[in-house]
């Protein structure tokens, strides 16, 4: 009986062997009756450099627990490879405050180029698969696949091809896969790159001042003394020619007297000679009026204290003088400002400031007065900024007939630059990495590929490309940073 069944078997597998049909069987130990191990010679194969490299799991819908992986690597001759080092993991990836948990492979290599080993995958979910090949001949390489439990097979993410696939290009080396129900899990949104008319908000603070063009300071070009001040307090209004003081000064008496004594000498009563002119101008230069020199002349004799008038009409924003006070020549007795047009100087960040003209219009509002809108526009743009704060100051002017705007105010300004026709992406779709800026672009067919860009000016939710994307290129403008997690891309990005 033992006998037949022997031959029984040796008949199988005689038939199996020369009928093939893409499996065959290895006989272990000396006894034929002991049970036959079966090696799957169909499993999926994918290129990567100049390597083949077959790869499946068993059972073929991962588990939660332990789950055998079989790699096999080959040469493209069908050939296989030896003197490398074989690595596999399983790592599902960080979610919210869980840590990422890591299944390695415990790979052994079973016969030249085949290895076997388990991955134990403590719960259910995501569990993208990496394979780590390094060969001291062709270099280090690195297949990325999708593994999930309760999901039929393995999906190469990154890293390789499909044997018989579309052959993938050098640039294309790190795209991703995501299947349509892992977009819609993910909720993966997508935006186009294209050209729009680009308008950048610049908004700086800043305050109300006196327009110094409209600025004017009492001196007086002799010493003297104050007599009778009317303008005797900060804020007084100011009429222009009214009198502001009296001052006395023996250099002005003296001058008025050697005025009138010319007079007294000159030939004849309309005659004017060079000596008389020359005291009437210093009189004048003097800020004696002609109305005052003429009631000097009806008089007949010198005034002790002479009135100093107002220069224009405004505010006397300052005051240093009193009743009977010295003055001293070239000294500031009073400042007067006409409040009737006001300044406000801002300050705007260096990155802005080339983006401010001299002429663009900005609104401008103020906390004193919510709700009120002010438009002006830029008339300076100072030529130096301030090392401290790195910040450049602007100058623009208001209308303040009304005098609502009071010196010294803070004022809220807001300019729009525009920027013209740039190709631009969301703001969503740019991941910040160390110094580089990614987006996902979508390839379609699932295919997703990180693209390093060099980006511009952030203006109205867009971001400027300025290199890496062309016009038309689909980028992934929600769940980037999910779609990082879930595939693993810091491995694939120097800087994430």
């Amino acid at each position: 009986m033992n006998q037949s069944k022997t031959l029984l078997w040796v008949a199988v597998i005689t038939a199996l062997v020369v009928v093939g049909g893409g499996a065959f069987f290895l006989v272990s130990g000396s006894d034929v009756g002991d049970p036959v191990p079966v090696v799957k010679d169909d499993m999926p194969r994918y290129e990567t450099g100049d390597l083949v490299v077959a790869i499946d799991i068993d059972p073929g819908t991962a588990r939660v627990g332990d789950n055998k992986l079989m790699i096999e690597v080959r040469d493209k001759d069908g050939n296989p490879v030896t003197g490398i080092e074989v690595g596999a993991y399983a790592q599902m990836p960080a979610m919210g405050t869980m840590a990422a948990m890591r299944a390695p492979a415990d790979l052994k290599e079973m016969e030249a180029g085949r290895y076997e080993g388990s991955v134990d995958l403590t719960m259910r979910g995501e569990w993208p698969l990496t394979v780590e090949i390094k060969d001291p001949r062709r270099g280090d390489m690195r297949l990325q696949f999708d593994l999930a439990t309760d999901r039929e097979g393995l999906t190469i993410a990154a890293g390789g091809t499909p044997v018989g696939g579309a052959a993938m290009a050098m640039d294309d080396a790190n795209v991703i896969t995501i299947d349509n129900r892992r977009r819609q899990m993910i909720g993966v949104q997508t935006g186009e790159a294209t050209h729009r008319d680009l308008v950048q908000s610049i908004r700086a603070v800043g305050e109300i001042t006196f327009d110094e063009r409209l600025l004017s300071q009492v001196t007086l070009k002799f010493d003297g003394y104050i007599g009778d001040l009317l303008a005797n307090y900060v804020g007084a209004e100011i009429t222009k020619n009214q009198v502001l003081f009296t001052v006395y000064s023996p250099e002005l008496l003296a001058a008025q007297q050697e005025y009138l004594e010319t007079r007294k000498r000159r030939p004849s009563a309309g005659a004017e000679n060079g000596l008389l002119r020359a005291a009437r101008q210093r009189l004048a230069l003097w800020d004696m009026s002609a109305s005052e020199i003429r009631a000097l002349e009806q008089r007949g004799a010198p005034q002790d204290y002479i009135a100093i008038h107002a220069p224009r009409s405004g505010t006397l924003i300052a005051r240093n003088i009193t009743d009977g006070s010295a003055a001293r020549m070239g000294q500031t007795l009073l400042t007067i400002a006409d409040l009737s047009r006001v300044w406000i100087e801002a300050e705007v960040f260096e990155a802005d400031l080339e983006l401010v003209r001299v002429g663009m219009s900005a609104s401008v509002t103020l906390p004193y007065l919510p709700g009120r809108t002010y438009t002006a526009t830029v008339e300076y743009v100072y030529p130096y900024l301030d090392e401290q704060s790195r910040t450049g100051r602007i100058r623009l002017s208001l209308d303040n007939s009304n005098g609502e705007l009071k010196p010294d105010m803070y004022a809220e300004v807001s300019l729009k630059a525009e920027l013209g026709h740039r190709l631009s992406v969301p703001e969503e779709a740019i991941i910040v990495a160390g110094e580089s800026r990614v987006v996902f672009v979508d390839l379609g067919s699932g295919r997703l590929k990180p693209v390093w860009i060099k980006a511009g000016r952030n203006a109205q939710g867009f971001v400027e490309v300025l290199d890496g994307l062309s016009l038309g290129d689909s980028v992934v403008t929600s769940g980037n940073f999910l779609i990082a997690a879930e595939t693993r891309l810091k491995t694939a990005i120097e800087q994430w």
